[in-house]
C-alpha cells in the first residue's frame, strides 16, 4: 500500500485481535493498549502554551516541588496552588491527542521497529462531535460590536457509510472508526474542533500490519501508551525530546498508582 492518506471504512474484523488482549480495566495500561508485548512505555503529553516552547512534566515537577515518576498523574505533578499564575497550571497537557511535534518524533522511532510501515491500521474514537458535524458541534467567532456569532454549519467529517454501525470497531467502553494507510498518515488522520477552529487529532490506537507494536491514546488520558519490543521501548526512553517512562500492563495511571505524591490533607 502506498500514498499518504488513510482510507476509512475498513472491515472492523481487522481489529478483532485487540479485544482479547485488552484487560477491560479502565485507567490501567493493559486496559488501554493490548497486553502481550515485550515492553511498554508511557509518553507524557507536553504542556503547550501559545507563543511558548513546550513545557515538560519534569520542569513542572521541579517548579511545583513534586516528584515525577512513571505512574504520576498530571494533577499530582502540578497540584493547583492559591495565587499560582504559572501558565501550566491553567493549561495542562492535552488529553486524548498527542501534539503534532511529539507525534512526528514518535513515528520516526516506530518506523524503525516494523517491517510494514507502509501498511498500518488506525482507530479513531467515534464519539468526537466534529466527526458527525452540526448540530453535534458548532463554531462561534467573536466579532467586534456584535459579540459571539455562529459560523456556518460544520459538515460531517466522513461519509455516512464510514459512520455506519457495522463499520465500527467495538472495544471495551469505546467504539472507533477504522482506517488503513501508511504510517505517516497518522499526522493527517483527522481534525478536531478547537476554540480557534480545527486542529490535528492523533489516532486513538494504531499499529502496523506486522503487529510489532501498538500505540494507544485514550480520550481521557494525558499520556500515550506504547506496547512493543524491548528495543523499541529502550529507544523511546533515550529520546531527547519525548518524555517517556517504562510501565507494565497491570500499572494504574489513576490516583492509586501514585504512592509518592500524596494529596494534601484537607
Amino acid at each position: 500500500m502506498t500514498g499518504s492518506a488513510a482510507a476509512f471504512g475498513q472491515d472492523p474484523a481487522e481489529a478483532s485481535w485487540l479485544v482479547p488482549r485488552l484487560t477491560g480495566r479502565w485507567g490501567h495500561v493493559g486496559g488501554v493498549v493490548p497486553v502481550g508485548f515485550e515492553a511498554y512505555g508511557r509518553v507524557l503529553h507536553p504542556v503547550r502554551v501559545e507563543d511558548q516552547p513546550p513545557i515538560s512534566w519534569s520542569a513542572v515537577a521541579e517548579a511545583a516541588g513534586t516528584q515525577l515518576h512513571a505512574l504520576a498523574p498530571w494533577h499530582r505533578v502540578a497540584p493547583r496552588q492559591p495565587g499560582a499564575d504559572a501558565s501550566w497550571w491553567q493549561e495542562g497537557p492535552d488529553t486524548g491527542t498527542l501534539d503534532p511535534a511529539s507525534l512526528v518524533d514518535l513515528l520516526d522511532v516506530l518506523r524503525r521497529h516494523t517491517t510494514t510501515a507502509e501498511d498500518c491500521w488506525f482507530c479513531l474514537w467515534s464519539g468526537y462531535g466534529w466527526i458527525h458535524g452540526s448540530p453535534a458541534v458548532s463554531l462561534l467567532r467573536f466579532q467586534d460590536g456584535a459579540g459571539w456569532a455562529a459560523q456556518p454549519p460544520v459538515p460531517p467529517a466522513f461519509p455516512a457509510e464510514v459512520l455506519a454501525p457495522d463499520r465500527l470497531v467495538e472495544l471495551p467502553g469505546r467504539s472507533h472508526l477504522l482506517a488503513r494507510g501508511p504510517l505517516d498518515a497518522a499526522t493527517r488522520l483527522a481534525d478536531e474542533v478547537t476554540t480557534h477552529g480545527f486542529g490535528p487529532q492523533s489516532p486513538n490506537l494504531f499499529w502496523p500490519s506486522d503487529r510489532r507494536w501498538c500505540v494507544a491514546t485514550e480520550i481521557d488520558l494525558d499520556s500515550t501508551l506504547v506496547g512493543g519490543t524491548g528495543a523499541l521501548i529502550s529507544e523511546l526512553l533515550g529520546h531527547d525530546r519525548l518524555e517517556v517512562f517504562r510501565v507494565r500492563p497491570d500499572d494504574s495511571l489513576q490516583d492509586d498508582g501514585d504512592r509518592i505524591n500524596r494529596p494534601a490533607a484537607p
